[in-house]
């Protein structure tokens, strides 16, 4: 799930957490139970004031210590509103120093949207030195206080979007701290994401974990209908993968390859040609592998799908 900055900048403002009606795609026409708390440390809470810092101050890394989580001097703002008034102002003046320590302040306040904006920022390495582990840290307060909020929304789409980066964590770990690779909660994360939420990378995520048997017993006919259901969302990925599951075929999922082909053309018309150039490597050769009668018969079927407007094709009986 991509959240563009500029949607981030103009949520800052108003998001909130409005209860409204549950995600349509639950496992079993239930509603998953929350996952247990994340472990973490407490985020840094603002602190009595302090001398204005210089004006060459600059962001300092984290000691490297497992659970080490210095923050930037918090200056006095009398709400998170105005901080973030100041965060926008800093960040237009090119201040990223103040830019932060202004994001900061409205994230210790509990506002979500400055929570996951800064989450994303240390996770990336975007204006602040990389740090895996405060950008956990960051998602995992998200995920812990808002894991009930209105899937739809905009708060829904950010937890969401929180929960799968804390997926991401817990599959790989992160170097040199607590944050260690735990298939288990892996899949709760992205479980969550994917049926509370409708998160199409939650999905596309919890997809690959029943393929490889990660987290939870190996399940191909799972992976294809949460592969399917991402897919379905437009998620490149997804779309290539769910194509591939259809040429291949066997395992409970049936061999469509004009309708495998499909996805990978609908893949590759969305793929990013340099992040996802493994899309376009994959199209190319199923496409070169398939009969004549096959690619003419998935390129009529893209072309009818794409008239009327749906990336949504029936599966064929």
């Amino acid at each position: 799930m991509r959240i563009s900055d500029l949607t981030i900048a103009c949520l800052l403002l108003f998001v909130g957490a409005p209860q409204g009606a549950r995600a349509q795609d639950f496992a079993n026409g239930q509603p998953p139970l929350p996952p247990r708390p994340i472990p973490g440390i407490a985020l840094p809470e603002p602190g009595p004031s302090r001398p204005a810092v210089s004006d060459d101050a600059v962001i300092a890394p984290a000691p490297n210590t497992p659970t080490a989580h210095s923050a930037l001097p918090f200056v006095p703002f009398s709400n998170a509103r105005e901080a973030l008034r100041a965060w926008m102002r800093d960040s237009s003046a090119g201040d990223q120093v103040g830019a932060v320590r202004a994001l900061e302040y409205a994230a210790s306040q509990g506002h979500l949207t400055a929570q996951y904006k800064l989450g994303r920022m240390y996770a990336g390495g975007e204006g602040v030195p990389a740090n895996d582990l405060k950008a956990f840290e960051y998602f995992s307060k998200i995920a812990d206080e808002n894991a009930d909020a209105a899937p739809g929304t905009a708060a829904g789409r950010m937890v969401g979007s929180a929960f799968v980066a804390l997926g991401s964590y817990f599959a790989d770990g992160i170097r040199g701290s607590y944050v260690k690779p735990n298939p288990d909660r892996a899949f709760d994360m992205f479980n969550y994401a994917a049926s509370y939420f409708g998160d199409p990378d939650g999905q596309y995520n919890l997809a690959r974990l029943y393929m490889k048997g990660q987290g939870t017993a190996r399940d191909p006919r799972q992976a294809a209908r949460w592969m399917k259901l991402a897919a379905e969302k437009g998620h490149a990925p997804a779309r290539a993968a769910f194509g591939e599951m259809l040429l291949r075929g066997g395992e409970g999922v049936p061999r469509q390859p004009v309708l495998g082909l499909m996805w990978l053309a609908l893949a590759r018309d969305g793929a990013d040609p340099v992040r996802e150039s493994w899309i376009i490597e994959r199209h190319d050769a199923a496409f070169a592998a398939a009969s004549a009668a096959d690619r003419q018969a998935a390129t009529a079927l893209l072309e009818r799908q794409q008239l009327a407007g749906s990336g949504s094709p029936t599966m064929q009986r």
